[in-house]
């Protein structure tokens, strides 16, 4: 997508609404920087704040390690052909604690460094990706037998969040955002 426009203009913090501005400088200080998605989301800050308070706590620590549901994420947005994605939580998967091993592998992950209940979930992110009837009986079984409950819901809407957000971004042409500066 970096060699296409934006097909809306990204709203920077001075053309904001002091909602969205307000959300710009909160975004400014836990990552440094304000992914371009959001100066897109701005348009309808009630939109923009409600995505910023789901992604926060879906992506944290939780049931699952937060480095590991960046790299689902990093998968689905690999099957979905998402540069924009790839990047952003592949550099928030090695923020997380992911090592570049693990990131640089989600492609072809069976033969990665993971575990066997880390493959499992990225195996789930590739069936969701083909559809949610993918997940038959016998893959949900194999799931539950090495998830919990908590995990299997933070898995299965991590997979699944990321199939929303690439369509966003790549059917607008917002352009990667630039790294924080250091």
């Amino acid at each position: 997508m970096s060699n296409e426009n934006p097909r809306i203009k990204l709203l920077e913090r001075n053309a904001a609404t002091p909602e969205a501005a307000a959300l710009y400088d909160a975004l400014l200080a836990q990552r440094g920087v304000v992914p371009n998605m959001f100066k897109a989301l701005a348009y309808s800050p009630e939109i923009a704040k409600g995505v910023a308070g789901f992604l926060k706590p879906l992506l944290r620590d939780g049931a699952l390690l937060g480095w590991y549901k960046e790299l689902i994420a990093v998968r689905v947005s690999i099957l979905c052909e998402s540069e924009y994605a790839i990047r952003a939580h592949s550099i928030s998967a090695q923020k997380k604690g992911a090592s570049p091993a693990q990131i640089a592998a989600v492609a072809d992950f069976e033969d990665g460094p993971y575990r066997e209940k880390e493959k499992m979930g990225f195996r789930l992110a590739s069936r969701l990706h083909a559809g949610g009837r993918q997940v038959d009986d016998a893959f949900y079984q194999q799931l539950q037998s090495v998830f919990d409950d908590a995990a299997l819901v933070e898995l299965f809407l991590t997979a699944a969040a990321f199939e929303m957000f690439p369509r966003f971004i790549d059917g607008l042409r917002i352009p990667g955002t630039p790294p924080a500066a250091t």
